[in-house]
């Protein structure tokens, strides 16, 4: 658990001192995929906490997000329809539903010690 919150941090100084740009006509496609990474990075968290967590699971996970939200938001760019927001409804909702089981699990704890 620590050392994945330890490459979290490590990837945003990385990604904060490095300068990467890219061109605007990819711009839905990598805030798709970002919000398909946080919900990865949220939901391996929370299995964390439950002790459920499984590398494996997290890495297909984390490709497979990605790749099919980038590949929902190509479809959906060809066909004329913004299926895009199909990824944001459903990645948005598993990322608040991730966090408030995170949020649940971490007051549980700091009750639980203030109790003892």
């Amino acid at each position: 658990m620590i050392w994945m919150l330890a490459a979290l941090a490590f990837g945003v100084v990385v990604g904060y001192y490095i300068p990467f740009t890219y061109s605007m006509d990819y711009s839905l496609y990598m805030s798709v995929a970002i919000l398909a990474i946080m919900d990865s990075i949220f939901g391996a968290i929370k299995s964390g906490f439950k002790n459920e967590y499984d590398n494996l699971i997290f890495v297909t996970g984390f490709i497979g997000n990605a790749l099919l939200a980038i590949l929902l938001t190509y479809i959906g760019e060809k066909l004329g329809i913004s299926l895009y927001y199909v990824a944001i409804l459903v990645f948005g909702t598993r990322i608040f539903n991730n966090l408030s089981t995170i949020r649940r699990y971490l007051v549980s704890n700091i009750r639980t010690k203030k109790s003892k």
